[in-house]
C-alpha cells in the first residue's frame, strides 16, 4: 500500500515538473516580444532613458561605471550626464564640464534595421562643444552611445534603455 503511494507520489510529481518546462519556455518567449514591443513604442515616440553602465574611450580599455550614469532623449532635448575619459584638444580652464549638460536636439534620424534595432542619429551644442550622436537600441533593451564631440576624442558607452525619468 506505501509503494503505491509512493509511485503515485513521483508520478505526480514528474507530470508536474514536465508541464513546467513549457509554461516558462512561453513565459520567456512572451517577455522578449513584450521587451521588443517596448524598445520600439520608445523609440518611436522619440522619448527614453538609457543607464550607462560601461564607459570605451579610444585609448585604453572598457571602464565599468560604479556611479549612475544616464542619458535621456526626450522630443527635441537631450540631458546628458555621462563621464569623459580621454584627450581633450580645446576645453575651458578646469577641464569644463565635459559631457553632462541639457541641450535641444538639432538633425535627429530614426532608422531601424531588418531585425528591429534602431539607430538614432543627431547632433546637439552646448556653450563648451558641439557633439554628435550615433545611439544603436537593441530589441532586448541594450544600448550603445557614440559619441563624437569638435574638442575631444570621440567616446562610446554602453547601457540599458527604460521608460524617461518623471519627477
Amino acid at each position: 500500500m506505501v509503494k503505491m503511494y509512493v509511485r503515485l507520489l513521483v508520478l505526480g510529481m514528474v507530470v508536474l515538473l514536465s508541464g513546467v518546462q513549457p509554461l516558462s519556455a512561453q513565459t520567456k518567449k512572451d517577455l522578449k516580444v513584450e521587451k521588443e514591443q517596448l524598445m520600439r513604442e520608445l523609440v518611436d515616440d522619440d522619448c527614453f532613458h538609457i543607464n550607462v553602465d560601461r564607459a570605451i574611450p579610444q585609448q585604453g580599455g572598457s571602464k565599468y561605471l560604479t556611479s549612475p550614469y544616464s542619458l535621456e532623449v526626450c522630443g527635441e532635448s537631450v540631458k546628458s550626464y555621462l563621464p569623459y575619459f580621454g584627450r581633450a584638444y580645446s576645453v575651458p580652464y578646469g577641464g569644463g564640464k565635459g559631457l553632462i549638460f541639457d541641450s535641444t536636439i538639432t538633425g535627429y534620424q530614426r532608422t531601424y534595421d531588418s531585425k528591429g534595432n534602431a539607430t538614432i542619429k543627431f547632433n546637439t551644442r552646448t556653450d563648451e562643444d558641439n557633439y554628435k550622436f550615433q545611439i544603436e537600441i537593441f530589441t532586448n533593451g541594450s544600448a550603445t552611445i557614440s559619441v563624437v564631440p569638435v574638442n575631444r576624442q570621440a567616446i562610446s558607452f554602453h547601457g540599458e534603455v527604460t521608460a524617461p525619468v518623471t519627477y
